[in-house]
């Protein structure tokens, strides 16, 4: 092409997680000479840490109202509206879609607005975990719809892949799976981190970052934890997120005291890595786990519910542990990695060297710039 690749970025809300992280490298990265983006996005949830604000406040951005998480037919209406308002003025040669919500009002709104090209991205899926079957079902019938409409559906992972595939949604041959991107942290002298979260060095950390909501399964990171604290009085659970489960959380873990510190949202994850000993993720339904990979960047082994594409961040017992849903062997896994320091610094090792070889941000970038150029060009993708 003889001008930039035009491409509009489409994603519900900028939530901390997975999803606003590959936005955010794709819109930095992805820019002139070559390109040209725009980032639409909607208004978080209440409970919710803004990803703009707490990590990207740089990251150039228009808000698209009723663009948000919950589905109101009039919000919706408007926000479908104003995005083929968007498309038409800004003309560009692909409209890119991130999350559900987004990936439904948008695709529909760059057909109105007859957007050449269409890519959409599932960070994960909702066909286990969130609805009753009736509105599980629906979800499928319209994700079958959209697919048929879309040019390229890229996954974060093979397995997330292999079940949207299995839900007869889209062909093999328009799935493109590509893992997530993100930055190194900056290095931080971890006696100077764990002083600043008031943490013994004696102390082993377990450390938990991300949304206390259902999906993810507080009660259950609570139950395993309790059964390590049985056998190992050193242990300290770190909290770093919120959500609607906060309370509940706070009185399930009130009997514990200090062996459980609620940090909240923190923009200074760096922090926090650097005086973790574990990082853990405990639940039901997940895409890949960009915090896995976080921590996996930080050189933190990881121990993990085998939902999704975690295992293939993690490697188990190479990297990490990969276990069943339930919170004994969670726990049982835990142990094995509180009472072996060497083991858990051979692991966090291999950890950090795997994440910066298969999850960088320049691979990501790299890795849908290809996709786009195809596209444009009409070349086959496989």
């Amino acid at each position: 092409m003889s001008h930039p690749i035009k491409v509009v970025r489409i994603i519900a809300r900028m939530n901390v997680g997975g999803p606003a992280w590959q936005v955010s490298v794709l819109t930095r990265r992805l820019g002139p000479p070559d390109f040209q983006s725009l980032l639409l996005v909607g208004d978080v949830g209440d409970g919710e840490a803004d990803f703009i604000a707490l990590r990207a406040p740089e990251l150039a951005h228009e808000r698209i109202e009723g663009l948000g998480r919950s589905v109101r037919p009039w919000s919706d209406l408007t926000a479908f509206v104003r995005l083929v308002r968007v498309l038409r003025r800004e003309r560009p040669d692909i409209v890119h879609t991130h999350t559900a919500k987004a990936g439904v009002l948008g695709r529909l709104a760059a057909l109105v607005a007859k957007v050449p090209y269409r890519v959409h991205t599932f960070h994960g899926h909702l066909l286990h975990g969130y609805f009753p079957p009736l509105k599980t079902k629906l979800v499928i019938l319209t994700e079958r719809f959209l697919a048929k409409r879309t040019d390229v559906i890229a996954s974060v992972g093979m397995r997330v892949r292999d079940d949207l595939l299995a839900a007869r949604i889209g062909s093999s041959a328009q799935f493109e799976v590509v893992p997530p991107g993100v930055a190194r942290l900056a290095p931080v002298d971890r006696v100077v981190a764990r002083r600043q979260l008031g943490i013994d060095e004696g102390d082993v950390t377990i450390t938990f970052v991300g949304r206390l909501t259902s999906i993810k399964r507080p009660d259950r990171l609570v139950e395993a934890f309790r059964h390590v604290v049985d056998q190992h009085h050193e242990v300290v659970l770190l909290v770093a997120g919120e959500g609607e489960l906060l309370d509940s959380l706070r009185i399930d873990v009130n009997d514990l005291g200090d062996r459980v510190r609620l940090l909240g949202w923190r923009s200074d994850l760096d922090v926090v890595l650097a005086a973790s000993d574990i990082a853990i993720l405990t639940s039901d339904n997940e895409g890949m786990p960009v915090t896995l990979i976080e921590a996996s960047m930080a050189g933190v082994p990881c121990v993990t519910t085998d939902v999704g594409s975690a295992r293939e961040v993690v490697d188990h017992e190479v990297t990490g542990f990969v276990t069943s849903t339930n919170p004994l062997e969670i726990a049982s896994a835990l142990e094995e990695l509180v009472g072996d320091r060497r083991r858990r610094e051979a692991m966090g090792r291999e950890a950090a060297a795997r994440a910066v070889r298969l999850f960088g941000e320049e691979r990501l970038a790299n890795d849908y710039a290809t996709i786009y150029r195809r596209l444009v060009n009409r070349t086959p993708l496989h």
